[in-house]
C-alpha cells in the first residue's frame, strides 16, 4: 500500500523559508513522480511542483519559480520542498502525492493516484 506523509508546515514570516517533507513508502520510491500540491481557503487544490525519480526532471509552476526547490533522497525515501522568499499568498495546506513514472501531467490533481495528508503552511506579513 502505498503512503505519504507530509511534514514540515508552520508559522512563518514574510520573507521567510521553509522547508516540507514527504515520506513515501509502499512503493519502489525510483518509479514513481511526487508532486507538491496546496489548497487556500475557498480555493482549488493547485499544483505547484513535482519530482520525477525515475531521472530527475523537475516541473514548477510560474507562481513559485525561482523561489521553492523540490528535490529528492532516495535513501530516506523523501522529497522534500524548499520554499523561499515566502509571500502571504503562499499561505494553504500543502499536500504531496505520487503517480508512478512517467508523469504525464505533473502539475494536475487529476495526474496523481496517491495522496497524504496536508501540513498547514501560514505566512504572516
Amino acid at each position: 500500500e502505498v503512503q505519504l506523509q507530509a511534514s514540515g508546515g508552520g508559522l512563518v514570516q514574510a520573507g521567510g523559508s521553509l522547508r516540507l517533507s514527504c515520506v513515501a513508502s509502499g512503493y519502489p520510491f525510483d518509479d514513481y513522480a511526487i508532486g507538491w500540491f496546496r489548497q487556500a481557503p475557498g480555493k482549488e487544490r493547485e499544483g505547484i511542483a513535482c519530482i520525477s525519480n525515475d531521472d530527475g526532471t523537475t516541473y514548477y509552476d510560474d507562481s513559485v519559480k525561482g523561489r521553492f526547490t523540490v528535490s529528492s533522497d532516495s535513501a530516506r525515501n523523501t522529497v522534500y520542498l524548499q520554499m523561499d522568499s515566502l509571500r502571504v499568498g503562499d499561505t494553504a495546506v500543502y499536500y504531496c502525492a505520487a503517480v508512478q513514472a512517467p508523469v504525464e501531467d505533473p502539475l494536475k490533481t487529476y495526474g496523481f493516484d496517491y495522496w497524504g495528508e496536508g501540513t498547514q503552511v501560514t505566512v504572516s506579513s
